[in-house]
């Protein structure tokens, strides 16, 4: 048998309720008045917007009357989708929670103004009770409704801010892509890199947005496979922004790319630092960060075309321009395992001629000969170089 559901008596009178909803219009044309004049940024809203806001009142005036009728419940049942279903979703992006606020006790107080002109009697002093009640509810209704607005904006910028990544990791830089970084407030024209960092354990977005934030630099987050992959739009030094990014990080190499004038070119810097992240498993003592460039003979053994073409065009060919001399004293040192006096002997000159062209060598390259690594890098470019240039054909014999 079925248990008779019990009627919970109305908190005002039928009277009272009655006049309440013949004042609900004018109610809410006088609050939108005193918010036209009261608060200086409604007026600059787009017309459509603030006669949202003269709905949302007018719902109000009309939910206040409906949960005096049941008795206010308590619980959750005033539901924003309820007070504010008037409004469009726009809304929310036109108006701050702040604001929404101070509309709120604009609304309640012309509300409670106007009581003394809609109730008579012993119920105006319970009415006023009974307001103030509703405007709790009120707001926890339009904290409600912002916090999924907010939810929802979060779900769809963390979808975003992976198609973005996505789409940097594999080449595809096109005005679509611009698009969607600018939905994210994405500087699409500041200097941008991209570094290539350890993914497992995941790393904590917030701290690592809040570090790169620390140097006024901007970050996106993406995880690919077991790697993580973050683009640094600013003008900030990206090593010295990668390197506070290291305390966030799981183990393993920090690979930055070469910083690009702008978004659309930074796959080219995706493609280096990926690159450099395979090739660092050759160097185990690579520093933490470490440049991609720093990484050209690994990513060379790896595969990486890229890398090859880099020394034959910045090392190989500025030596070759810049005289034979040159050439043949880096590989005599190469040949001498880096011995100075050696050196100078197989090439029948001074040591002290040996030093400075090795200097020469520096300021043509910027690698240090007497350096282990570089001087494996100039060897590496060296070999690279003849395998490049079209082999010799004999003469005529």
């Amino acid at each position: 048998m079925a248990t008779a559901q019990r009627e919970v008596p109305a908190l005002l009178s039928e009277d009272s309720l009655r006049a309440l909803e013949w004042a609900a219009s004018a109610i809410s044309a006088r609050a939108t008045a005193r918010m036209d004049t009261e608060l200086p940024w409604f007026p600059s809203l787009p017309p459509e917007a603030r006669a949202s806001v003269g709905l949302v009142a007018q719902s109000g005036v009309a939910g206040f009357v409906r949960w005096c009728r049941d008795g206010a419940p308590v619980g959750p049942t005033l539901r924003g989708i309820d007070l504010f279903g008037a409004a469009p979703r726009e809304l929310t992006r036109l108006i701050t929670l702040h604001q929404t606020v101070t509309l709120v006790r604009t609304a309640i107080d012309t509300s409670e103004q106007l009581l003394e002109d809609t109730i008579a009697g012993e119920e105006l002093t319970r009415a006023r009770e009974l307001l103030l009640r509703y405007a709790r509810e009120v707001a926890f209704a339009a904290a409600e409704v912002y916090a999924r607005a907010a939810e929802n904006r979060g779900a769809w910028d963390a979808r975003l801010e992976a198609l973005v990544v996505d789409a940097l990791v594999r080449g595809e830089a096109d005005d679509g892509l611009a698009s969607q970084a600018s939905a994210l407030s994405w500087p699409v024209e500041a200097p941008t890199t991209v570094v290539v960092a350890p993914g497992d354990p995941p790393a904590p977005a917030h701290l690592l947005r809040r570090a790169a934030r620390a140097h006024g630099v901007e970050l996106l987050v993406g995880q690919q496979a077991d790697r993580l992959v973050l683009v640094l739009g600013g003008d900030a030094d990206p090593m010295t922004v990668a390197t506070d990014l290291c305390e966030h990080l799981g183990e393993g190499p920090v690979v930055v790319g070469p910083t690009r004038p702008g978004l659309p070119s930074a796959p080219r810097s995706a493609r280096a630092a990926l690159a450099g992240t395979t090739g660092a498993r050759a160097w185990p003592g690579a520093p933490r960060p470490v440049l991609a460039s720093a990484l050209l003979p690994e990513r060379v053994l790896a595969g990486d075309v890229a890398a090859r073409r880099a020394l034959v065009d910045l090392v190989h060919a500025p030596l070759v321009a810049a005289g034979k001399d040159l050439v043949d004293t880096v590989q005599a040192y190469v040949d001498c395992g880096g011995g100075l006096e050696a050196t100078a002997r197989a090439l029948f000159v001074h040591a002290n001629t040996v030093r400075y062209r090795l200097q020469r060598v520096e300021q043509v390259t910027g690698l240090l000969a007497t350096d282990p690594r570089e001087r494996w890098t100039l060897q590496m470019a060296l070999a690279l170089g003849r395998l490049a240039a079209p082999p010799r054909r004999p003469g005529p014999g």
